[in-house]
């Protein structure tokens, strides 16, 4: 039996309503009462993590931000963080603004943004000096979003120039020409060398796991990273054909509860 499980979130545990199955809760319920640890690992911030997390009966631990933190929820301990270069969330931040996009940034447990979207409490106001709130505080991932597919495709380009940080998760249009801009359009930014994989590995060092008894769960180009560092690799169905090449299986589509298909197969 395998000791711990990465799932990422969206286009994997949740179907495309943005809701986790019966089924997928169930199935890791059963596999957590096995004595196996399910890790949420996701590009989403801590609190709403967290909160899925705790919905859907996972483990108390959680990857978030594409990597750029380890969070223990129940004891509120930070295990690990790989903090943005200031100076190039200063550039990110002026971009965004100088095309009226939507900034957001990932500190502690919420998003820090230009536009309110939420109003759930997930989400707080960018202060008047930005410079200094960047300066005094650990940014793990910033993203800039828009509505308009043209605005955020020609920022591309200009992300890229910016040094010590890269694109970590965009949307699947951007990448895909069969699939529809539809909503907001992102992407993920954070240090260049962080990823979900770099995480997975820090996590089972500190928690003495050796990776070839972990397992993998995702359906996108920022899961590659994961299925390269842990022993069992899974794609869904609806993954892009390359992250499926990068996988030792597939399983179900995120609407055929793929997840859970996985899980129950491996829980017999």
């Amino acid at each position: 039996m395998y000791k711990a499980i990465f799932i990422d979130i969206d286009g994997t545990l949740r179907n495309n309503k943005k809701e986790i199955s019966t089924r997928n809760k169930s199935a890791i319920k059963n596999i957590t009462n096995k004595g196996v640890l399910v890790v949420l690992c996701s590009g989403r911030p801590r609190k709403y993590t967290e909160n899925l997390s705790r919905d859907c009966n996972a483990s108390r631990y959680i990857i978030v931000s594409n990597g750029g933190a380890i969070y223990n929820y129940e004891t509120k301990k930070v295990l690990y963080e790989d903090c943005m270069d200031k100076d190039a969330c200063i550039k990110l931040y002026k971009m965004a603004e100088q095309v009226d996009a939507n900034f957001i940034m990932n500190v502690g447990d919420y998003r820090v943004v230009n536009k309110l979207q939420r109003f759930d409490g997930s989400e707080m106001e960018m202060p008047n000096n930005v410079e200094n709130f960047i300066k005094e505080n650990n940014i793990v991932q910033c993203v800039i979003a828009d509505e308009n597919f043209e605005k955020i495709k020609k920022l591309k380009p200009e992300i890229e120039k910016i040094n010590k940080v890269s694109i970590k998760n965009q949307h699947k249009s951007l990448t895909n020409k069969n699939i529809l801009p539809t909503g907001k359009i992102y992407y993920d930014i954070a240090n260049e060398d962080s990823s979900k994989g770099k995480a997975i590995k820090q996590f089972c060092k500190i928690l003495n796991i050796d990776l070839k008894d972990v397992v993998a769960i995702g359906d996108s180009y920022n899961d590659i990273p994961m299925f390269k560092v842990a022993g069992h690799s899974v794609a869904m169905k609806n993954a892009n054909e390359e992250v499926k090449k990068e996988a030792d299986e597939i399983t179900g589509s995120n609407e055929e509860d793929g997840v859970a298909m996985f899980l129950e197969k491996l829980g017999k």
